[in-house]
């Protein structure tokens, strides 16, 4: 985001509940992977907890998602974590829940997702890309409610190295229906994701990348889309 331009801020949740920080002076909120809130299963969703149990802090956070120039975007464990906010987040209804993989393994490598066309704000302009992300996860596998999986506003999908949409293992790490491991809200602000595309933002954190390709990978996008989005 720094790089992108923002002013990035650090915020622990320490902060929001003894009101050293409050959400109300912020114009994005990323709830960050790598085992935020604990290195345990389940982390995201007892961070979500805290908020949702907390008067004060389930109204800062109903009040920044209802805010029109609010953006929002959850990876990994923040990924889990603002599916169990759906409740506060406007045209999130449909997200689904993230549990444990297939594999009943911790799933850490490059893996293939494509982008679709979607309302995030995010990943505007990127539709139809195909790029290597990080995948770090032991949780990541989306379930959904029987009526919301076609009702979901996809992001961003698991394929297998031939372009292909990925149903098994190892294309699909975790065993998401359809290859689903990206979702936005109605109006494109909040976007959550499993892989980790701030991993692999620059070229040298590519397992490849093309001689003629500069500094940033095709992920930088997604940031530098925030920026403008904020403008």
């Amino acid at each position: 985001f720094a790089r992108a331009g923002f002013e990035a801020v650090d915020v622990h949740m320490s902060d929001l509940i003894a009101g050293r920080a409050d959400l109300g002076a912020f114009k994005g909120l990323a709830a960050c992977g790598g085992f935020s809130y604990g290195d345990v299963l389940g982390a995201g969703r007892g961070w979500a907890i805290n908020i949702l149990e907390r008067e004060e802090l389930r109204r800062q956070f109903a009040e920044f998602f209802a805010r029109t120039d609010s953006f929002s975007l959850g990876v990994c464990n923040g990924c889990q974590m603002l599916s169990q906010l759906k409740a506060l987040i406007p045209g999130a209804g449909h997200w689904p829940r993230f549990i444990r993989n297939h594999s009943e393994q911790f799933e850490a490598r490059l893996s293939m997702v494509e982008i679709v066309e979607s309302p995030s704000i995010l990943l505007a302009g990127m539709a139809g890309s195909r790029i290597p992300v990080v995948v770090s996860h032991g949780e990541g596998r989306a379930e959904f409610a029987a009526a919301d999986i076609n009702q979901a506003s996809v992001a961003m999908r698991f394929i297998d190295n031939h372009g292909n949409l990925a149903t098994h293992y190892p294309a699909n790490p975790n065993g998401s229906p359809m290859g689903i491991t990206g979702l936005t809200s109605l109006d494109g602000r909040a976007t959550l994701m499993m892989p980790h595309p701030e991993r692999v933002h620059l070229s040298t954190q590519m397992s490849w990348h093309p001689k003629q390709a500069g500094e940033f990978s095709p992920w930088m996008q997604m940031f530098i889309n925030a920026r403008k989005w904020v403008n």
